[in-house]
């Protein structure tokens, strides 16, 4: 069923808990229903956005236009063989209740992305990842609607371009398809990956290695580091870590002996954008309402009352202390809407 509101909050909808409002805000069940939306009188022709659950949106300001949002939430066992299971997934459920549903069937594969924030549709736009693994890991098709035409359409994991934070539906295709399904391969034998981050450590404290431990790892090191947004506004990490030449970071490793870093490949390293947010000294400081997590200098968040203006300013300061320190541009993961 299609429900409308006209002057809708949108405080519900994005993580930064920004008081903002849309003009008209539609929610649908069905692709049927997505259709008959797109092809009403003169809507391609007036201001509208798809949004998830709003975990990766800073609003500027009110939107003066449409929000999209779906409700599709069907998740099915689409095919199954000795060694994997495909299940298609609805754009609108929400991340984390389909990782519970992988991991209460010792289904592999989703396990290290446990508690990231947002719906299923927009993890293959985002190509979501954490602790090792990334989404186009475990992606087997994307299913969309093409707006201009209505038409169906089907991208295989090689069609997304995936890349780190990115894919097709970030670049070529932004604006022109609405994810309607997704579809992932799970693995019937756990393939653990348990050497990023802290995840090796926490489980020594637990009797045995299976996928709900390392879930419960997940969270428990995730809770521990992020602030809650139900508690305090923030969209996770705000900056994507940027990746440099090797003799770019060779050079900053003379004058930053112990500078953390991770191989991407023989010519190319990854830099963590928190380290060097943190030697700017921004942890913890902030802009009139907005700040710096004290325990994690990459996610930003709303002290409360904040604007998308002032998160955006304190933003845009903390990209020019780190270009001026170590000559590097970082980027936030987080999309501006004005």
């Amino acid at each position: 069923m299609i429900t409308e509101h006209q002057n809708y909050s949108l405080l519900s909808h994005n993580t930064f808990a920004i008081n903002v409002k849309a003009d008209n805000f539609i929610e649908y069940t069905s692709v049927e229903e997505l259709k008959s939306i797109l092809t009403r009188d003169g809507f391609l022709h007036k201001s509208f956005l798809h949004i998830g659950g709003g975990s990766n949106l800073l609003f500027l300001a009110d939107y003066h236009g449409t929000i999209l949002h779906s409700k599709i939430t069907e998740m099915s066992v689409s095919a199954e063989s000795d060694e994997s299971v495909f299940i298609r997934v609805g754009a609108g459920v929400v991340w984390d209740d389909f990782v519970e549903y992988c991991v209460s069937r010792n289904l592999s594969g989703a396990e290290n992305l446990s508690y990231i924030p947002g719906e299923v549709g927009a993890s293959a736009v985002q190509n979501i990842g954490a602790y090792g693994v990334e989404v186009q890991d475990i992606i087997d098709k994307v299913e969309t609607v093409e707006i201009a035409s209505t038409l169906d359409c089907t991208f295989s994991a090689a069609d997304c371009r995936f890349a780190y934070r990115d894919s097709i539906f970030k670049k070529e295709l932004k604006g022109k398809h609405i994810i309607t399904f997704v579809t992932y391969k799970l693995n019937k034998q756990p393939l653990y990956k348990l050497d990023y981050g802290d995840i090796k450590a926490e489980l020594a404290t637990y009797d045995q290695v299976n996928l709900s431990t390392i879930r419960q790892t997940v969270i428990s090191i995730r809770q521990r580091k992020l602030p809650d947004p139900a508690v305090q506004g923030n969209a996770g990490s705000f900056f994507m870590n940027p990746i440099v030449s090797r003799r770019q970071f060779e050079e900053l490793q003379h004058q930053y002996e112990k500078i953390p870093h991770y191989d991407v490949d023989d010519s190319r390293v990854k830099i963590p954008a928190a380290w060097m947010i943190d030697q700017c000294g921004w942890k913890g400081q902030g802009i009139g309402h907005a700040g710096v997590h004290d325990k994690q200098a990459l996610v930003l968040v709303n002290k409360g009352g904040a604007t998308g203006q002032e998160i955006a300013k304190l933003s845009e300061a903390i990209r020019a202390s780190v270009k001026e320190k170590f000559g590097i541009d970082i980027h936030p993961e987080v999309n501006f809407i004005e």
